[in-house]
C-alpha cells in the first residue's frame, strides 16, 4: 500500500486522482482550497479530502503526521505561492515531491501578453470599450483601480459566495457579474463576450485543459482583443501522461488506458458533435487515417496515422505513457465503420463509443428526404453486385471508393438494365466545396467524381414481390418445337421452399436448363452466389439471356458436364438437381465431399430417376430426408367451359447431412 497526497487545483489533478483511485494499492489524500474544489472530486473509497487553505507550517505538520510516500503538486500554474509552500513543506519533512505540469498553450500573434494583473490594468487603462475578465475573483481588487471600472468591466466567476462577495467588495454592479461554472465551450465564451459587448477579453494562458483555445477562438469571432496574463514561471515537472507512466513503474500500477472510438462526421470538423470534439480535444493521443487526424487534432497533440485495426491496436499497446486515446473514424462508428473490426481487439482497454453524423443522414438531409426506408450498401473496399439491391428496393444508399467509384457504380446499373434510375451523388460532403449532382445512371456513367463520394439511388419501378414463383412465361425457353427443359412454377416454388435458402447462400443448380430455378435462387440469395451448371449449348445461351433479363449478376453460368466441371467451384450450402445426365451418384458424392452439411433438393419425373434418387438417399446415409409427390393440374378452355388437365407427377427429394461412401 502506498500513501499519496495530491494538491489538486486543476483538471489534470482531478484526472490523476481518478487514475490513482483505480489502483487497489493506492491510498489517496486530496488537498483543495475551497468547498467548491471538494465538490469536483468523487466520493470514493480510498480517497480522503482536506478542504482548507494551508500555509507552509500547516502543510509540513500534515505531511509529518500522515507520513506520505509521495506528494504531487497539481496546483494551478498561476498558484506560485502555493507551489513554493508545498516544495518547502516537503523539504522540511523529507517527503518526495513531484510537480504535475500543464501545457499553457500557444499564445497567438496580436494578443497583449502581460506578466500579472497589475500590468493588465496598466495596459487597459489607455483603451476604450468594455472588458470581460475570465481570470476569477482573486485579483478583482487590482482591476478595481481601472478608471470607469464599474461601467467597463464584466467578470465571469464561480457561482460561490466567496467569489460573489469579492465582486461586491470591488464595486461591481450585479448586472456585470456572470456567475457560472465551466468548462466553457467556444459558443459559451462567444455568448459571454456578446453579452458584455466586450472589446477586450482578459484570460490566463492556461492551456487546453483550462479552456484557453475555446477563449481564443471566441475572441477571434467576436473581434475582441486578447489580454493574456502569463505564461508564469513554472518549476520543471511531468505532464499527466508522463506522471501516470512514472507512477505505474514505481508502484506497479496497472494502467488501463481509455480508448474512445469517435465518429467525426462526413467531412469538415464543423460537422463533429460537441461530444466528439471534447473527446478529441481531451485525448492525450489521436489515432486514425492521416486525413482525419490532420483535420481534428490540436497543435502539439500526439498523433499516429493508422488504418488497419491491428496497426491501431499495436499503437495503443506500445505507448503506455498516454492514458486517453481518441481513435477517429469518418462518418458514424456504427455505419460501415472500421470500428466494427477494431472493437474485438480492445479487450484490455476501457472503451467508449462516440457516434457521429453518417454520410447517409447528411446526404438525405441535403436532399430533403427521409432515410427511414433507405437500404444502405457499401462498395468501399468490397465487391458486391448492386443491381439486385436496386431491383428490390425503391431507394439504396451506396458508399463507394476510388476516383472512378461512382462511374463504375453507374455503369453497373446501366449493364443491369437500370439506366433510367435516379442517382444523387454527394461529393466531399461537409466540406466547404461539397457538391451534389443528380441524374440518371446513364447520364452519370461516364463522368468523374471526387473519391470522397456517396450516392442515393432511387428506383420507382423496384420489384415488390418477395415470394418465389415467377410466371413460366417470364423466362425465355427457345424454339416452340423443342423448348429447353424448365422446372415449372408450381414445382419450382415447392422446391425452393424445401431448399430453405439464406441471403448469403452458395448454391449449385445442376442441369439448370433455362435457369428458372437458378434465377429465383439468385434473387433470394442476394448476398450469396449461384452457379448454374448446364452442358447443352442452346440452354447455356438461354441461361445467359435470362440472367440478363432478371438482372441477377450473382448468378454465374458454368458450361460443362457435372460433376467434372464442378470440382473447382466453391463448396455449396444448397444444391438443386434438375438433371444429371446419368451421373446422379457421382454428383451426390462430390456435393458431400465439398460440404457434408449441404442441403440438396432434387426432382424426378421418371420412375427410373426416382429409383436412383431413392438409392442415393439411402446409400449416403442422410440425417434428414423427405420425399414429396406433387401432382399439378391446369385449366384449359373447352368451349364455354374449362377442364382441368393433369401434368406429369413430380417427385421432390430433400436431403441433408450425408456421409461419404
Amino acid at each position: 500500500m502506498c500513501k499519496i497526497c495530491v494538491f489538486a487545483g486543476t483538471a489534470e489533478g482531478r484526472e490523476l486522482i481518478g487514475f490513482l483511485l483505480g489502483q487497489r494499492q493506492a491510498q489517496v489524500t486530496a488537498c483543495v482550497a475551497t468547498e467548491y474544489g471538494k465538490t469536483l472530486l468523487p466520493a470514493a473509497p480510498g480517497l480522503s479530502v482536506s478542504c482548507q487553505r494551508l500555509d507552509r507550517e500547516e502543510m509540513a505538520a500534515m505531511l509529518a503526521q500522515s507520513r506520505f510516500d509521495l506528494v504531487i503538486d497539481a496546483t494551478h500554474p498561476y498558484a506560485v505561492e502555493a507551489t513554493e509552500n508545498i516544495v518547502a513543506a516537503c523539504r522540511d519533512t523529507g517527503t518526495d515531491y513531484l510537480r504535475l505540469c500543464r501545457d499553457t498553450g500557444y499564445v497567438p500573434e496580436g494578443a497583449a501578453v502581460v506578466p500579472n494583473a497589475a500590468a493588465a490594468v496598466q495596459f487597459l487603462e489607455g483603451t476604450r470599450g468594455n472588458i470581460l475578465l475570465t481570470t476569477g475573483s482573486k485579483d478583482l481588487a487590482v482591476y478595481a483601480g481601472l478608471s470607469d471600472f464599474g461601467e467597463r468591466v464584466y467578470v465571469r466567476v464561480l457561482p460561490v459566495e466567496d467569489s460573489l462577495r469579492l465582486c461586491r467588495e470591488a464595486g461591481l454592479p450585479a448586472s456585470h457579474i456572470l456567475a457560472m461554472q465551466g468548462p466553457f465551450s467556444q459558443e459559451m465564451n462567444l455568448a459571454s463576450l456578446r453579452f458584455a459587448n466586450a472589446r477586450y477579453l482578459v484570460t490566463k494562458a492556461a492551456g487546453s485543459a483550462g479552456g484557453f483555445e475555446e477563449k481564443l477562438e471566441a475572441a477571434a469571432k467576436a473581434g475582441a482583443v486578447l489580454v493574456v496574463i502569463g505564461p508564469p514561471p513554472q518549476q520543471k515537472g511531468l505532464s499527466l501522461p508522463e506522471m501516470i507512466e512514472f507512477l505505474s513503474r514505481r508502484y506497479a500500477f496497472s494502467q488501463k488506458q481509455q480508448v474512445q472510438l469517435v465518429g467525426i462526421g462526413p467531412g469538415d470538423p464543423g460537422m463533429m458533435t460537441r461530444q466528439a470534439l471534447q473527446s478529441v480535444e481531451q485525448a492525450d493521443c489521436v489515432i486514425g487515417a492521416a486525413r482525419m487526424v490532420q483535420a481534428v487534432s490540436r497543435p502539439g497533440q500526439a498523433t499516429f496515422c493508422a488504418i488497419r485495426p491491428e496497426e491501431i491496436r499495436d499503437d495503443l499497446l506500445t505507448h503506455p505513457q498516454y492514458r486517453r486515446f481518441a481513435v477517429v473514424f469518418s462518418g458514424d462508428i456504427g455505419f460501415f465503420s472500421g470500428a466494427k473490426k477494431l472493437l474485438p481487439l480492445l479487450e484490455d482497454f476501457e472503451v467508449r463509443l462516440i457516434p457521429g453524423i453518417s454520410s447517409l443522414s447528411y446526404l438525405c438531409a441535403r436532399l430533403g428526404v427521409s432515410y427511414e426506408d433507405v437500404v444502405p450498401v457499401s462498395l468501399h473496399g468490397r465487391t458486391r453486385d448492386i443491381v439486385p439491391d436496386v431491383l428490390a428496393h425503391p431507394r439504396v444508399f451506396v458508399l463507394v471508393g476510388g476516383e472512378d467509384g461512382i462511374s463504375r457504380l453507374c455503369q453497373a446499373l446501366v449493364e443491369g438494365g437500370l439506366e433510367d434510375v435516379r442517382v444523387s451523388v454527394g461529393e466531399r460532403l461537409g466540406y466547404p466545396d461539397e457538391k451534389i449532382t443528380d441524374g440518371t445512371a446513364a447520364q452519370l456513367a461516364g463522368r468523374r467524381f471526387d473519391r470522397l463520394s456517396v450516392a442515393l439511388i432511387e428506383n420507382s419501378g423496384a420489384q415488390v414481390v418477395v415470394t418465389h414463383g415467377i410466371p413460366d412465361e417470364a423466362f425465355l425457353r427457345g424454339g416452340e418445337k423443342t423448348p429447353v427443359p424448365m422446372t415449372k412454377s408450381e414445382v419450382r416454388s415447392v422446391s425452393l421452399s424445401k431448399l430453405r435458402l439464406t441471403a448469403d447462400a452458395v448454391c449449385w443448380d445442376v442441369g439448370a436448363g433455362t435457369g428458372s430455378v437458378a434465377v429465383e435462387m439468385a434473387l433470394q440469395a442476394r448476398r450469396g452466389q449461384v452457379f448454374a451448371i448446364e452442358q447443352k449449348e442452346e440452354a447455356v445461351l438461354l441461361l445467359k439471356e435470362n440472367r440478363r433479363r432478371f438482372g441477377v449478376r450473382n448468378l454465374e453460368v458454368v458450361e460443362g458436364r457435372a460433376p467434372q466441371i464442378c470440382r473447382d467451384l466453391p463448396a455449396p450450402t444448397h444444391a438443386f438437381i434438375g438433371g444429371s445426365s446419368g451421373n446422379m451418384r457421382q454428383i451426390f458424392a462430390l456435393l458431400i465431399e465439398k460440404n457434408p452439411r449441404v442441403r440438396i433438393v432434387a426432382t424426378a419425373v421418371t420412375l427410373e430417376s426416382a429409383a436412383e434418387l431413392t438409392r442415393c438417399m439411402t446409400d449416403f446415409g442422410f440425417e434428414k430426408t423427405e420425399v414429396v409427390s406433387l401432382s399439378v393440374a391446369r385449366a384449359r378452355p373447352a368451349g364455354n367451359y374449362h377442364l382441368m388437365t393433369g401434368q406429369n407427377p413430380v417427385y421432390i427429394f430433400t436431403m441433408q447431412g450425408g456421409r461419404r461412401v
